[in-house]
């Protein structure tokens, strides 16, 4: 029986869409993939040298990866496209299901050309309220490495994020959105719910992804104590 995971829906906001992934759409993800923020950001690479000379055009395994991303049935993952333009320029990506928690892990990913104008803010605003109106979820988290400071500040004005254990800044621990601080947000008018922007630029994980894994670490979480099965916990996965 198709899960909820298996509809994949088309966004719309004010300044971007999100829709799964159209032939040119998977092209121009190339050039975001390969650009040297993106990939610093997401611990794709540990040197400058290492960011950089990445090739814009995809090999087939990413491009397969792409072309199959409709026909998944435990995660959701859609192109961000630029409404200006009608050019895809980065992906959210609703990953790491488990249905057991109610809870997923989190990705968003900007390139150059949708960066600094409030996209990334409104695709994160979009995708958490399909992720808590229209899919069985209690729970989203993110991972997000302490070097990138522009995404850490970016998630604390998200008032429906919240740290992980410690108040740790977003290394491997997970912070997380859970329905009911959205709800909260959302009644409030704060940027975390509908009525806002929410946080952006480059989370986690690409598993199993044949590009090599760009992608900081998701730690999927359980939902509150009530919510959790006998049995149900697991340790956090790998990320890659």
């Amino acid at each position: 029986m198709p899960t909820a995971f298996a509809v994949k829906p088309t966004l719309a906001g004010e300044r971007a869409v999100l829709r799964p992934f159209t032939p040119a759409d998977i092209d121009a993800m190339g050039p975001v993939l390969a650009d040297p923020e993106v990939i610093r950001l997401t611990g794709s690479a540990h040197s400058t040298a290492g960011a950089t000379g990445r090739s814009p055009v995809h090999d087939d395994a990413t491009r397969r990866w792409y072309e199959t991303r409709a026909e998944q049935e435990d995660r959701l993952d859609l192109a961000i496209v630029d409404r200006g333009t009608d050019r895809c320029v980065g992906e959210v990506v609703l990953n790491d299901w488990q249905p057991e928690n109610e809870s997923c892990g989190f990705r968003i990913l900007i390139g150059p050309e949708g960066r600094d104008r409030g996209l990334g803010s409104e695709a994160t605003r979009l995708v958490l309220a399909h992720a808590f109106t229209a899919l069985p979820l209690y729970r989203v988290e993110l991972g997000v490495y302490a070097f990138n400071p522009r995404a850490q500040r970016v998630y604390e004005r998200a008032g429906s994020w919240s740290r992980g254990p410690g108040g740790r800044a977003w290394c491997s621990t997970a912070s997380g959105s859970t329905r009911c601080s959205w709800r909260s947000c959302a009644r409030s008018g704060s940027s975390g719910g509908p009525a806002g922007a929410a946080g952006s630029i480059c989370g986690a994980d690409r598993r199993g992804s044949p590009s090599g894994g760009h992608g900081c670490p998701v730690t999927p979480g359980r939902g509150p104590g009530r919510r959790q099965r006998r049995g149900a916990g697991r340790a956090a996965p790998r990320a890659g």
